[in-house]
């Protein structure tokens, strides 16, 4: 019996021939990363739980800042002191508003086959590149941090063949909103949710990026795309190597098997306040429902192609004036390109608030939080009651496209 991607991801960290699901393992890990929202935690942990710790390969650990950057508050200020002190004291690679976490990871870091562990759970982003990606909380992360090594059960593998490729104005999170809205919200719960197929292979690296990051939101341990010639330019454009690119044996056991058929995707809005509560654009729209606020930004929907398909709805045209139109670049690098393109200017000049690189209204702290009874459309990554705001805001999920066309009208419609 074969094996599948992210087996043989965990096989190779375990240092054995093979693994079956629910096998347990310890593994090194390659990579660690911790962002501001728990790091602080760690280094309490670290210090007052600890008997004489130290860190196990400072190399391997990246602290990030980018929940509230800039600080919001002195209890903000107070906690990036001390992750910045910690980076300082130990030599751990410090980065403060340079970008969202996951983005910066994938920018500067990410190797195929890697086993990689951050203190949040969109680090199922990482399998863009074919990777092994995880979430875990501070406990987890301190003992990996100071040890280098953890333990994981095996998860069983759901494996997803995309065919075709996505017709104009359907973008690859209308694709993933549509895969959790038809297996739901607890339909891949620690499982692999893997992607191929020939419109796996047709999506670029940031178009993967959406997919994986997304998979925990259908409660996945790792979301993996089958690596391919784009990693490995994706990589060396990167200044890396692509050393492990692993497939899934033709024999591999997968636990379901789904088919998708790009071609027949639709523009999504999903409803709040779950992620699986899944709706079509044209179900949607003529209901008219009145927005006070649009947000383009994320780890999901960020990067340069999201921040394009904005600017091309927008230009030329003037945001309504009762909608708030926040728009955040995933890194600071997307930005630049942005500033190159053209792209932030014709979004300020609709009326768009461009925001510095961050969580920003995602997260739901420290930019554009909405008030009571306040409706939202948002790429971000959650609709959960009270994500962005008064627990009695509404969040809605969708496209870039769908955002910005929204923020024009002021009402959820299409471009």
């Amino acid at each position: 019996m074969g094996m599948t991607i992210g087996e043989k991801i965990i096989a190779r960290a375990a240092g054995v021939d093979k693994v079956k699901p629910n096998d347990i393992h310890t593994v090194t890990l390659d990579r660690m990363m911790s962002n501001d929202g728990t790091t602080h935690l760690t280094v309490d942990m670290y210090h007052n739980e600890l008997k004489n710790p130290s860190i196990a390969d400072k190399d391997k650990i990246v602290f990030i800042m980018d929940h509230n950057v800039p600080s919001d508050s002195p209890k903000t200020a107070q906690a990036h002191r001390k992750m910045r002190d910690f980076a300082k004291e130990h030599g751990i690679r410090l980065y403060e508003g340079q970008g969202v976490c996951h983005q910066i990871m994938m920018e500067d870091y990410v190797c195929p086959g890697e086993l990689i562990f951050g203190a949040d759970s969109h680090t199922t982003t990482y399998g863009a590149l074919g990777a092994f990606g995880t979430g875990v909380g501070c406990t987890d992360f301190l003992y990996a941090m100071t040890t280098g090594t953890s333990w994981v059960m095996v998860p069983e593998t759901i494996r997803f063949n995309l065919h075709g490729k996505l017709r104009e104005g359907v973008y690859p999170r209308d694709l993933i909103l549509t895969i959790i809205g038809d297996i739901g919200a607890n339909g891949a719960n620690y499982k692999i949710m893997e992607f191929a197929g020939d419109g796996a292979a047709g999506l670029s690296i940031d178009d993967r990026i959406v997919l994986c990051n997304l998979t925990v939101e259908a409660g996945a341990k790792a979301g993996i795309v089958d690596p391919d010639e784009k990693v490995v330019a994706y990589c060396k454009e990167h200044g890396r190597e692509a050393k492990h690119l692993f497939h899934s044996d033709d024999d591999a056991v997968f636990a379901a098997v789904y088919e998708y058929d790009l071609s027949k995707i639709e523009p999504v809005v999903v409803r709040p306040d779950f992620v699986d509560n899944f709706a079509t654009l044209c179900e949607v729209e003529p209901e008219h429902i009145a927005i006070d606020e649009a947000f383009v930004g994320s780890c999901n929907n960020g990067r340069l192609d999201d921040l394009r398909a904005a600017a091309d709805v927008v230009r030329g045209k003037k945001i309504d004036p009762k909608v708030r139109f926040i728009v955040s670049p995933a890194s600071q690098a997307v930005y630049i390109d942005a500033l190159k393109e053209g792209i932030i200017t014709d979004l300020m000049e609709a009326g768009a608030m461009v925001m510095n690189t961050n969580c920003s209204v995602c997260w739901g702290s420290c930019q554009g939080v909405i008030g009571e009874n306040e409706v939202l459309i948002s790429t971000g990554t959650r609709n959960f009651k009270g994500r962005s705001g008064a627990p009695s805001s509404k969040v809605y999920l969708a496209s870039a496209a769908t955002v910005a066309a929204s923020a024009l009208k002021g009402y959820i419609c299409g471009a």
